[in-house]
């Protein structure tokens, strides 16, 4: 049986505590920490906490003896190497929420302390545990393409995902949230280019994009400032608060009123609309008026020490999210839509009237199963890792995991800051 403390009781953290009521036997959660007490009492009623095991914040838990196995860490972006630090040196395992870091010193930070504590420190990079890109790693491993040559991959977020998060909410400013869209959104994708290179050092690493559309020269003639209050274009903006929102609560329901996810009672038509009416609710300003900064579109390039190179495209306002993904080898090729749970390996075929073959692989996973049926592999992955058990082919093991973090970091320098083209060890050693 792994015991575990939650820190940070929000809606990533919660997700992958879910395995301990599908999985009572081997997994418990037995504490929280968490600032907000109503958010403390929900998560203590819902798996049957003692109320010694109530915490305000990671020093009142560090002060104690080490109570549990481990942490689930979902603390935000920039909490996490400063809260990872003191439960490393307690004792407790981590399974730490994506980003890594905020910076590449901080990263080196946790990777110096993992190695003393000799802990394990897994990283949520849930899509390499998707049953999607699990079968396309294993497919490569197999030799199905033969040698790598080219890695492309596309990330198409949502209109109403973009504007919800990544303009009104809380990564939508760089320096406030202290990450980058690519690094909020993306570190995923980065993470699968560096794991489907199967650990092939970066060379050069490029970058081209930037925020192009919700910003005051584009907003629409006549549009207020708040949705709900002074905006004549309520009823016919495809980002007005009233029609992403209030005519769709269900879709961002967590990010627009969390308050509601830890007091379920208040969740009514009533309040949704008393808390959008707001003055100062970041959900009900003019997406073309906000402080945002973050990229809407961003291309990436990276050049590998084996020759291969890899393209990561962010698109937002797109209508439809997905991911997508291209891999060629020397002997055949495999592409696919995370949506539609499967991919296509085409190889070459040289029998007449034919150019290649086609197999589709279908990896289809329930319904309402988190990041294409992602989530509660990796803390079965991570239970495995603590009881001694040997590293997955998905293993995100924190020494597996930099270098995708390490790429984001390259390529938002070389976009926003150096302009050139970045070398990759010379901008680690640099940044370090």
């Amino acid at each position: 049986m792994v015991e575990a403390i939650i820190v940070g009781a929000g809606h990533r953290s919660l997700c992958y505590a879910q395995y301990a009521h599908e999985h009572p036997d081997v997994f418990r959660i037995t504490g929280v920490v968490d600032p907000l007490p109503d958010r403390r009492l929900a998560v203590q009623k819902e798996f049957g906490i003692d109320d010694s095991m109530l915490f305000e914040n990671v020093e009142a838990l560090c002060a104690k003896p080490r109570l549990a196995d481990a942490v689930i860490n979902g603390t935000m972006d920039e909490l996490h190497v400063p809260t990872s630090l003191p439960l490393l040196e307690k004792g407790y395992h981590i399974l730490l929420e994506k980003p890594v870091a905020i910076s590449l010193k901080e990263l080196n930070q946790l990777r110096a302390a993992q190695e003393k504590a000799g802990k394990v420190v897994m990283i949520c990079h849930v899509l390499r545990y998707a049953p999607f890109y699990a079968a396309i790693k294993q497919k490569m491993l197999d030799g199905e393409i033969g040698k790598l040559i080219s890695l492309s991959t596309d990330e198409y977020v949502s209109y109403h995902h973009y504007a919800t998060c990544f303009v009104r909410g809380k990564w939508g400013n760089s320096v406030a949230c202290r990450t980058s869209m690519l690094m909020a959104k993306c570190c995923h994708d980065m993470d699968l280019v560096s794991w489907l290179t199967s650990g092939v050092k970066p060379v050069r690493v490029d970058s081209f994009g930037g925020l192009r559309w919700f910003h005051k020269g584009n907003a629409p003639a006549g549009s207020g400032t708040h949705c709900l209050k002074n905006c004549p274009l309520v009823d016919s903006c495809d980002f007005s608060s009233k029609r992403m929102y209030l005519d769709h609560p269900e879709r961002w329901s967590t990010y627009v009123w969390p308050e509601f996810d830890y007091r379920k009672e208040l969740n009514t038509p009533e309040n949704r609309l008393a808390k959008l009416m707001e003055d100062n609710n970041p959900h009900s300003r003019c997406v073309w008026k906000c402080d945002n900064d973050q990229a809407d579109r961003q291309s990436v390039i990276v050049e590998f020490e084996n020759g291969c190179v890899a393209t990561h495209q962010l698109i937002a306002d797109t209508c439809r999210a997905d991911r997508r993904v291209l891999v060629v080898g020397t002997e055949g090729e495999i592409e696919g839509f995370m949506s539609e749970n499967k991919f296509v390996l085409r190889k070459h075929d040289l029998r007449p009237g034919h150019d290649y073959s086609e197999e589709v692989i279908d990896v289809s996973v329930a319904d309402g199963d988190g990041h294409g049926g992602g989530d509660l592999r990796l803390v079965a992955d991570f239970i495995a890792r603590i009881n001694g058990e040997a590293p997955s082919i998905s293993s995100t093991d924190l020494s597996d995991s930099v270098i995708g973090n390490q790429l984001v970091f390259a390529a938002d320098a070389a976009m926003t800051g150096s302009g050139r083209i970045e070398d990759f060890d010379s901008f680690c050693e640099e940044q370090a």
